[in-house]
């Protein structure tokens, strides 16, 4: 199932200019119940990519790392950082990815993702899969 956005799907075509990442919820039925997890995902991916050897060759600063960054978009195959979540996943469990809001810096998407988190009381319901906010704030059992 693909990313949904108010109401319509989202793939990276539909980046705004600007966006770093988005607040998630994904929900799913997994033994009977219903579960979801809320959480933070950023657009595009840092990865390291080889040099080679025209580049490393024409390069007068010797300094310089022996590669480049590339931004991949790579939240189209993500189900989520809950290993429940990610299981369910592989074992053919339909999960709803919905996007709560589109953040422009990487401050934003941490507070945004905080506020949602405590705005919807996932410590506190059962059926929220989150363990903790922040790694600061915890469910307790």
């Amino acid at each position: 199932m693909s990313w949904i956005h108010q109401g319509k799907e989202f793939d990276e075509f539909c980046i705004p200019e600007g966006g770093v990442g988005f607040i998630y919820i994904m929900t799913a039925i997994i033994d009977g119940k219903s579960v979801a997890y809320i959480g933070k995902k950023n657009f595009f991916a840092n990865i390291k990519k080889k040099m080679g050897k025209k580049a490393l060759a024409m390069s007068t600063d010797k300094r310089l790392k022996k590669y480049t960054r590339e931004l991949k978009p790579d939240f189209m195959k993500y189900y989520s950082s809950n290993k429940t979540l990610k299981e369910a996943h592989k074992a053919g469990v339909v999960i709803k990815r919905e996007i709560l809001r589109i953040c422009y810096s990487a401050t934003e998407l941490t507070y945004q993702e905080t506020k949602y988190l405590f705005q919807h009381e996932v410590l506190e319901k059962e059926e929220f899969l989150n363990g903790n906010i922040l790694g600061r704030f915890y469910k307790t059992k």
